[in-house]
């Protein structure tokens, strides 16, 4: 069975689609746990989990126990929801394994199992059985729906420009994303609406100071403006220089695909059009709003000849090694190395 991502899935369920098996993998721990708690919302009535709710961690199961936890009947309920976390923990051919690969090939039809997974673990067998959901890194857009929805459940109101504020001040860190909507809820009085004048005083990251804007400086060439976000957008919460090189790399491939398009001599349309097309073809990760990523590219291709852009993905590159092959590097002045080189063509050839 082919495997869904966390806007699908979660569609699903909204809509009381359930599946009787779910398997639950990739490095967003809050999806996940997002996720469980949709499926046991719309699964089980909240006066009869008591006894048809089993949240159980994969370590402090045995084969005979599994057995016991996935062949329980529903009390007074349709359904019951069973949730076992961590399989990893399990040694590889232990007797538990086939208990579970047992069930899956025959699930009960009054119980729905969870199976949720470490971010590096997937078992084949269980994904061609179960709905296989890989909950990786969200794109911006769902990162700003995520963050709109969770304002709302705790009572305040994002709107819109606080919302794309919000996750360009976080780096795309989902776990921030969420300590600081947890701060604003806190601060804020109940029903309050949340502008980008807010998020700047309780994040502390200001409007045009995030990663986005010094991708953005860097991919427009103002050197002057790159080089001093560095000091404002590196020590801020969830950015690293290693984030912040892949932000630019992104930028970079994207820029060089947009000169690619303009070298064969097409019009301003039908670049846009062949950009739109590769987007939506090859769904590239970490993309928000495929028409802004293509405006942003367009925009910086025009400060960028195609073999300058061909060095600076060589320098970009080198520079994530260096970061990653040492901890003797000094993170600031690799960055300002790297954009001073994008501006000495003896540098860069």
């Amino acid at each position: 069975m082919a495997a869904v991502d966390y806007t699908s899935a979660r569609q699903a369920i909204q809509r009381s689609s359930l599946a009787p098996v779910y398997y639950l993998t990739g490095e967003e721990d809050i999806l996940k746990d997002e996720l469980v708690g949709a499926i046991i919302d719309v699964a089980v009535d909240p006066a009869s989990r008591d006894f048809n709710l089993d949240i159980r961690g994969a370590g402090d199961l045995t084969g005979e126990s599994l057995h016991t936890l996935l062949e329980t009947l529903p009390m007074l309920a349709e359904r019951r929801v069973a949730v076992v976390r961590g399989i990893e923990q399990w040694r590889k051919n232990s007797k538990i394994w086939h208990v579970l690969y047992d069930y899956i090939a025959r699930p009960s039809p009054t119980t729905i199992l969870v199976v949720v997974s470490g971010p590096k673990h997937v078992d084949q067998s269980i994904a061609r059985h179960a709905t296989h959901v890989t909950v990786g890194p969200p794109d911006p857009d769902t990162m700003r729906d995520w963050a709109v929805a969770r304002a709302a459940r705790l009572g305040i109101t994002l709107d819109s420009d606080a919302a794309t504020h919000l996750i360009r001040a976080v780096g795309g860190s989902l776990s921030f994303a969420s300590s600081e909507v947890d701060k604003l809820a806190a601060a804020m009085e109940t029903g309050a609406t949340v502008g980008v004048a807010d998020i700047e005083r309780f994040v502390g990251v200001r409007h045009g100071e995030t990663l986005v804007d010094w991708v953005d400086a860097v991919a427009q060439r103002d050197v002057v403006r790159a080089i001093q976000l560095l000091d404002v957008v590196l020590p801020q919460p969830g950015i690293t220089a290693v984030k912040m090189l892949n932000a630019l790399g992104s930028t970079l491939l994207g820029t060089r695909l947009t000169r690619a398009f303009s070298d064969q001599r097409k019009n301003a349309k039908q670049v846009k059009d062949s950009l739109w097309r590769f987007l939506k073809n090859g769904h590239p990760p970490g993309i928000g709003r495929y028409g802004d990523e293509i405006d942003r590219w367009v925009a910086a291709a025009r400060h960028w000849q195609t073999g300058e852009l061909d060095d600076a993905l060589k320098l970009t590159h080198e520079a994530d090694e260096q970061l990653k092959s040492t901890t003797l590097s000094d993170p600031r002045a690799t960055l300002t190395t790297l954009l001073l080189r994008f501006w000495s063509p003896k540098e860069a050839t």
